[in-house]
């Protein structure tokens, strides 16, 4: 029996951990950036990789420290450095002395806690202020800037003001435009697109390897429901995530005049709650949300003035179900109810 996967606040389930993919799918633009920068002696002291969650923001951030730390083991053009070079082992296992990652990790009691801790975050400064092990580059893995509270952002924003030399900061975020202006103006933005159907399904079946429970059947479904995200992807494919995101999309598709019968399936679909349920029902809704409040996608029936008030109360309720365990069909009635509140002339 395989052991069960580590906790760890970027690794999804069984899958492996970004610093433990070798194969970055997609981003090559972004890639070949940094490779025109380094062959040029101009690479930043600081990107800022930013887009949607599971799209390999930080798969590319441990690539790119893969390929700093080789020295630039990789063939021409590219960033890939061969899986089986010391550093790639290294930078795999985290013991790589010239690597620091800040991410969250389980606590003295076994939980991961929601931020990275200040003091976590105040190691930076000793790590640059050392000369390097190996005497090449020191980078250091920030995973994701989303998870710092001011304090730490603060301790962060000391050293990428005065950053010594070869001295590299990979900045993972999934908001960067809610970071403080004073890290996003001390950094090379490095915005990524969301992967095609196509790149998700590839990401998927490099995946089965790992994770033998997914059923390929489901792959091209999953891809094209995920929004070019493959954590969305792998979490529509637990349980009754993607019979959720359908019963929840024609619903949606409905209002104002959902069936009362069809929102109590949908709850009672919810109750047992089994692996992505809950999360594939509030990603859809709040897609639903976006794609109205954005003008990507628009009906006679919509108004869009109290759109963003009913965003922040299907935030609230979801983070109030999932933290009280509160019952999944309430959630269900709540947030369609306050759907239909919000379209009324």
């Amino acid at each position: 029996m395989k052991d069960a996967a580590p906790l760890e606040g970027d690794r999804f389930g069984a899958a492996p951990a970004p610093r433990e993919t070798q194969h970055l799918i997609g981003h090559e633009e972004a890639q070949t950036m940094v490779r025109t920068a380094w062959d040029a002696g101009r690479l930043p002291h600081a990107l800022l990789i930013g887009g949607a969650e599971g799209i390999g923001k930080a798969t590319l951030a441990y690539a790119i420290a893969r390929f700093v730390l080789s020295g630039g083991a990789a063939p021409a053009h590219s960033i890939a450095v061969d899986p089986d070079h010391p550093t790639a082992r290294q930078v795999a296992a985290l013991s790589h002395p010239d690597l620091l990652v800040l991410r969250r990790t389980p606590n003295d009691a076994g939980k991961l806690p929601s931020m990275i801790p200040a003091e976590t975050v105040r190691r930076v400064r000793s790590f640059f202020g050392s000369t390097a092990a190996l005497g090449g580059w020191r980078v250091c893995v920030v995973d994701t800037l989303d998870e710092m509270n001011a304090q730490g952002a603060n301790a962060l924003l000391k050293t990428l003001e005065e950053p010594p030399n070869r001295a590299l900061f990979l900045l993972v975020s999934h908001a960067p435009g809610r970071l403080l202006p004073t890290i996003r103006s001390r950094c090379r933005m490095v915005p990524l697109r969301a992967l095609s159907d196509g790149q998700v399904v590839e990401a998927l079946e490099g995946l089965s390897a790992s994770m033998p429970t997914l059923d390929r059947s489901r792959f091209a479904e999953a891809a094209h429901a995920a929004g070019g995200s493959v954590r969305e992807a792998l979490s529509l494919m637990e349980g009754d995530g993607l019979a959720v995101r359908n019963a929840t999309t024609v619903l949606l598709d409905a209002l104002p005049g959902v069936d009362p019968k069809s929102l109590h399936t949908l709850g009672e679909k919810l109750a047992g709650d089994r692996g992505g349920a809950l999360e594939a029902f509030v990603g859809t809704v709040e897609g639903w949300i976006s794609d109205h409040a954005t003008g990507r996608r628009q009906t006679a029936r919509v108004r869009l003035a109290r759109l963003p008030e009913v965003w922040e109360k299907v935030r609230r309720a979801a983070v109030d179900a999932d933290v009280y365990n509160l019952d999944r069909k309430t959630l269900v009635l709540r947030i369609f109810a306050s759907l239909n509140e919000a379209l009324r002339p």
